[in-house]
């Protein structure tokens, strides 16, 4: 009996200790995932391994131009110089401002025209268009400040490729096709492919536009009210003027982002 209780017992620490161990390693595992998540919402991540600070460096040189292309491009809806546009001012700003007609005609009792049918493709070319000389100059300011540190570059491996732009929720992604092969103390390394991380709402004010303007076309109007109600994050609002066109407004609540755009219409909305 006694020797049943020992084993008993010993079984009993046996599987107590293996739950330590299981509550040990999902605690770790929580952990690892915290840090990785918010390494990634702090801001930039790099691809290739080891050029956190290659890809720091292209972050805050790019920083200032990405945010003068999501500040125009969220005023003049859409567009760094519109094709298509009203002048317009509101009461709370200084001055006017070229905001684009996403949705359009100039015909009497006719729905509007969708213009931008590809808007979110539209705004990643609109940004890449804006920023491409900053890119190609931060690229060459990086391979100055790597020889600044020591480095070697080896200028037959090291070239620019290009970038190419993302807009997703939350941040606008800037891919950078480069590589650097770099050499200090003997050693030599290769950096490639570089992956800059802006945080934005660029993207979820511009998909609701896409939303109003899909609605427009359709039905000729769009209840701003009923959709605040489901989306209480963003503000929507218009403002009509004397030749059918309705400049709406949308902003994000808990942030500075704002996104308008206009529309020309002139016909009765659908039952």
């Amino acid at each position: 009996m006694q020797k049943r209780k020992r084993q008993d017992s010993f079984l009993s620490k046996k599987e107590a200790q293996v739950t330590i161990f299981i509550i040990i390693g999902i605690f770790l595992i929580a952990v690892l995932a915290l840090f990785f998540f918010l390494r990634e919402e702090m801001g930039f991540e790099t691809s290739g391994g080891g050029e956190t600070n290659s890809a720091s460096f292209l972050q805050t040189c790019l920083e200032e131009k990405i945010n003068e292309a999501v500040k125009i491009i969220s005023n003049q809806g859409a567009s760094i110089n519109p094709f298509l546009y009203i002048e317009f001012k509101f009461s709370d700003e200084e001055g006017y401002t070229n905001i684009t007609y996403l949705c359009y005609n100039q015909n009497q009792d006719e729905y509007c025209i969708n213009q931008e049918p590809m808007l979110m493709k539209h705004i990643e070319g609109e940004i890449q268009g804006y920023i491409s000389q900053e890119v190609n100059g931060c690229f060459e300011d990086l391979k100055i400040s790597l020889e600044d540190q020591g480095y070697e570059i080896d200028s037959l491996n090291s070239h620019y490729n290009g970038f190419d732009v993302e807009l997703i929720e939350k941040r606008i992604i800037v891919n950078i096709d480069g590589d650097l092969t770099l050499t200090k103390s003997e050693q030599t390394t290769m950096q490639e492919g570089f992956k800059i991380i802006f945080p934005s709402r660029l993207y979820e004010t511009a998909f609701i536009a896409q939303e109003i303007v899909s609605q427009e076309a359709r039905f000729c109007e769009f209840d701003e009210l009923n959709y605040m109600m489901f989306n209480q994050n963003y503000k929507v609002s218009k403002t009509s003027t004397l030749n059918s066109t309705i400049i709406y407004k949308i902003e994000h609540r808990d942030s500075s982002n704002k996104f308008k755009f206009a529309i020309k219409e002139k016909c009765t909305p659908a039952d």
